[in-house]
């Protein structure tokens, strides 16, 4: 099934449900009121999303509406959580960027990189993406990412799967000057790790069909810059599937419902064809092969598009499709300065 959140007013939105072909949805009130709550008790909310899931495909869901993709209609499908925790798990992005950067840096290919990030605050899908300063190296990153039910202590690969709930598409912003800095320290992120933009529907993994293998989402992820192509890399280059990300992270401790955990940005080994789906992957490329980077970071007014189609062509999750600007309080304390000089 499909599931959505509409801005509300509330920090966690309403919970609607979704038709497969993502034009139609209906309220899910009566059975949560957020998707938040819906996690929270699965084993009773699942049945009843999925009968009304039935219904709305068939024509025979009262109240159906328009899905209405407008910027004011979606949040992110979990607009905010206890615990979002992102992989690099594709080692071929690690490979190039080590490469380009840091030939010396050794790494343990068995071990994934993990790290603690950003939860309380995620973006929706179309409205505008604000940043402080384009001096900041502003950055994309394709990803996708699982929503979580509890799981518990020790739990093996073998039985992770089974406590994902649902998946979902996301670009994982990255501010790199602040990235370089930081990993330097010794410590997570901060300033390199602003909030997160998601696609507006989150799916079950049985709406990926045979695309959903071995912890993996094998679809392209469809990156736009300004309308031009970017890249398109495929998920099946996934180093580590989510069932053994799940494991390592539950070795000795339990996971609660709601958690998020990320694939890190796509990335193939097959770049000259597939293009990359973060900006510091192909600017390393270019290092590479050219002796310096060329691909310019993300400026004010830029846009991008991020979607991933089935086999069928169907957009699963909706587009993300933002435009990046300057954040307003750095606008308006401009102002205020050019205000008081002139006074």
């Amino acid at each position: 099934m499909k599931l959505a959140s509409l801005n509300n007013g509330h920090p966690d939105g309403a919970l609607i449900v979704v038709s497969r072909d993502l034009r139609r949805a209906v309220r899910a009130d009566a059975i949560a009121p957020t998707l938040r709550a819906a996690l929270d008790d699965w084993a009773h909310t699942q049945a009843a999303l999925q009968a009304l899931y039935d219904a709305l495909n068939a024509g025979r869901a009262a109240n159906a509406f328009d899905f209405d993709f407008d910027a004011q209609a979606c949040s992110a499908p979990l607009p905010r959580t206890h615990q979002f925790i992102d992989a690099s798990a594709f080692l071929n992005h690690g490979r190039i960027m080590t490469q380009a950067y840091h030939p010396e840096k050794k790494s343990d290919p068995s071990i994934p990189v993990l790290i603690q990030r950003q939860a309380d605050d995620f973006v929706g899908p179309h409205g505008d993406y604000a940043f402080p300063d384009e001096a900041d190296q502003c950055d994309f990153e394709g990803e996708v990412g699982v929503i979580l039910g509890d799981v518990p202590m020790g739990t093996r690969a073998a039985d992770a799967l089974s406590h994902v709930r649902l998946v979902v598409l996301f670009n994982d912003v990255s501010m790199r000057k602040h990235l370089f800095r930081e990993l330097g320290m010794g410590f997570g992120f901060i300033l390199a790790k602003p909030a997160t933009a998601f696609a507006p529907v989150a799916v079950t993994p049985d709406e990926l069909g045979d695309a959903w293998q071995d912890g993996r989402v094998q679809l392209d992820m469809e990156v736009a810059r300004n309308g031009e192509r970017f890249g398109a890399p495929n998920g099946r280059e996934m180093s580590f599937g989510f069932h053994e990300l799940i494991a390592y992270i539950a070795y000795n401790r339990n996971l609660r419902a709601g958690m998020l955990l990320g694939s890190g940005t796509f990335s193939n080994v097959d770049y000259h064809a597939t293009g990359s789906a973060c900006l510091a992957e192909q600017r390393a490329i270019e290092m590479l092969e050219h002796g310096e980077s060329r691909t310019p970071w993300m400026r004010f007014g830029e846009r991008l598009r991020f979607d991933m189609k089935g086999h069928d062509g169907q957009s699963i999750f909706g587009a993300i499709d933002h435009r990046y600007i300057q954040a307003d309080y750095v606008q308006q304390s401009a102002h205020h300065a050019i205000a008081g000089a002139g006074a």
